[in-house]
């Protein structure tokens, strides 16, 4: 397993869809800034409004941006070796495909994490340029576990895309259209307090903690990502069980 995941870690950081992702957090993190420094007074930027910039970016590149690029990454990685024809060799060493079905998704999982982690500390900058005097200790470490549990969550709310589109035998490209449709659906959802704790999307702010939720919402939340999993998990032993 270790040498699967040091392959698979490889070749996602020859692929061009890293600099993509990167490309595609900091775009969004700069127009966000923009729009808020547009619309706000040089007082409300400045003062009394700690953590705006934070707030607001984390949930415009999760309705807008992450989802869409981490279903795309995970469906590329494994529809890679078949689309490119390269099934074939490994079988011939042979290499245990279930393990290298889990290898590629333990590394999907470990950069949703990090794109938002990385999201974390460009934002946190911003904000410490902004609002250096009123940050704290406390501000830095809820935020920090905001962002790193919408990492967690961006994963199982599109894991069942990512395994769908190759078990259909679509192209990965499939998975970018679907869960932007998907992730964008959640404007939507979050007007209703009840679906919003229902809907994989929006589930995920409530279980970081963007919404003020109850133990019961928390709950349900935390079953419907795990519910995405699990289908996820389904599609992906009957793919393999294909090949």
């Amino acid at each position: 397993m270790k040498i699967l995941l040091w392959a698979e870690f490889q070749k996602l950081r020859r692929s061009n869809l890293i600099l993509f992702t990167i490309f595609a957090i900091v775009f969004t993190a700069v127009f966000v800034f923009l729009a808020g420094t547009t619309t706000a007074s040089p007082e409300q930027i400045t003062v009394g409004s700690v953590g705006w910039y934070m707030t607001m970016t984390q949930v415009w590149e999760t309705i807008l941006v992450l989802p869409a690029v981490i279903a795309l990454l995970g469906s590329y990685m494994i529809c890679r070796e078949e689309q490119d024809d390269t099934i074939k060799n490994l079988r011939l060493i042979p290499v245990n495909e279930r393990k290298l079905t889990a290898a590629k998704m333990i590394v999907l999982f470990l950069f949703s994490v990090l794109a938002y982690f990385l999201l974390f500390l460009l934002t946190f900058l911003t904000e410490m340029v902004l609002h250096a005097s009123e940050l704290s200790v406390k501000v830095f470490f809820d935020f920090l576990n905001m962002y790193l549990l919408e990492g967690v969550g961006v994963f199982f709310a599109v894991s069942p895309i990512i395994a769908i589109v190759p078990y259909l035998k679509k192209n990965y490209w499939l998975a970018l259209v679907a869960a932007e449709i998907y992730s964008f659906a959640g404007l939507f959802m979050s007007m209703s307090n009840t679906l919003r704790s229902f809907y994989p999307i929006t589930a995920i702010f409530g279980i970081s903690g963007y919404y003020e939720t109850t133990a019961q919402e928390k709950l349900c939340s935390f079953l419907v990502l795990l519910l995405c999993g699990t289908l996820a998990l389904v599609f992906l032993q009957k793919l393999n069980r294909r090949l």
